[in-house]
């Protein structure tokens, strides 16, 4: 086995602790990477809090799963990377590889479930993976992807949850010149959504409960800002967007989005709130659709982050080193990031 450092949830809570993890020896297909930077996400704090119940509870956790690093090792039957190549990686680093899912590329709807970079059994020794909040991460050379020239990979880092799980929508939607699109909460993923939307050539909204967000949202490339608690703006937009970009955490009501929605238009809820209260009557009138979509397979992760460089796309983020994970997770907690932590692991060496 090979060893290296990180922060691991010991008693099933947020309290991290600095400790040794183990990580394989190589497979032929393997390759490590030292990680450079790693995104806070809010599932990790979901995951952490007790919030996923898929999840007993966090204890023996490491989190992360968005990060950028370099290849240090690869294994017998490696091809495509070698020591010193930047990559990035993403939640998924493992699937069955045969089922029809996966021969499509989208490996994050694997119908024998896919291996999740933290808390999922390894289909070959049946052990936990540990994730990328550690200065080392093995995995099979498939799932990392090659880092393109010219992104910075601290801001590249969370392209790789929040900016994947933002893309595959938009890519079903077949978003671009001349759609309308409208973005729920101005947060990691959202900051995101608005970048993307507005590169494919959309007309792009912020939906916001304050207009206090409004200068972020332009220059984020947004056109307009329409205020949530505002009943006189939200009947001016009834039936006025394409697609809509649910990236809200915490539950709410789905009703008002729904009414935003053109005749087939859809809303994909990508903040994954424990509660989504639907009424049909809402999908019934304007024959709109209601979506969801987990992070992404190979196929549209190579995608973005192909799409992300030519069009110098990266997340706006705040560097901390990585003993600072408590106050990052707590003031993600609060709201209070803009817009996206993310980890220097430097500080682990």
């Amino acid at each position: 086995m090979r060893t290296t450092i990180g922060w691991q949830s010991v008693d099933g809570t947020v309290a991290l602790q600095r400790a040794t993890i183990e990580r394989r020896d190589l497979r032929s297909d393997d390759v490590a990477v030292r990680v450079d930077y790693c995104g806070v996400c809010h599932s990790d704090l979901h995951l952490l809090s007790g919030m996923m119940p898929h999840y007993k509870n966090a204890a023996g956790i490491v989190p992360g799963h968005e990060f950028t690093g370099t290849v240090t090792a690869v294994g017998a039957e490696v091809t495509r990377l070698a020591p010193g190549d930047r990559v990035a990686v993403g939640t998924l680093v493992d699937s069955c590889g045969a089922c029809s899912m996966c021969l499509v590329g989208q490996e994050n709807f694997c119908l024998e479930r896919p291996t999740s970079t933290y808390g999922s059994p390894d289909r070959v020794d049946g052990t936990i993976t540990k994730g990328a909040y550690s200065r080392e991460y093995v995995l099979r050379e498939k799932f990392a992807y090659p880092l393109p020239a010219g992104l910075d990979p601290a801001g590249a880092a969370p392209l790789m949850c929040a900016g994947i799980t933002m893309w595959e929508p938009l890519r079903a939607a077949g978003t671009g010149v001349g759609s309308r699109v409208a973005v729920a909460g101005l947060g990691g993923l959202g900051h995101l959504g608005v970048k993307l939307a507005a590169a494919l050539g959309a007309e792009v909204t912020v939906l916001s409960r304050t207009p206090a967000k409004a200068d972020d949202a332009r220059k984020l490339g947004a056109v307009d800002l329409l205020v949530t608690t505002d009943d006189a703006q939200l009947a001016r937009a009834a039936s006025s967007f394409d697609l809509i970009l649910d990236t809200i955490s915490g539950p709410h009501d789905l009703s008002p989005l729904l009414r935003l929605l053109t005749l087939d238009g859809t809303l994909s809820v990508l903040g994954f709130p424990m509660q989504t209260p639907v009424n049909l009557m809402e999908l019934t009138f304007g024959r709109r659709k209601l979506s969801s979509s987990g992070t992404g397979g190979t196929r549209h992760t190579a995608e973005l982050l192909s799409f992300a460089a030519e069009h110098g796309i990266t997340a706006d983020i705040e560097l901390l080193p990585s003993a600072q994970i408590h106050q990052a997770l707590d003031r993600l907690a609060r709201g209070d990031v803009r817009y996206r932590f993310v980890l220097d692991l430097a500080d682990l060496d």
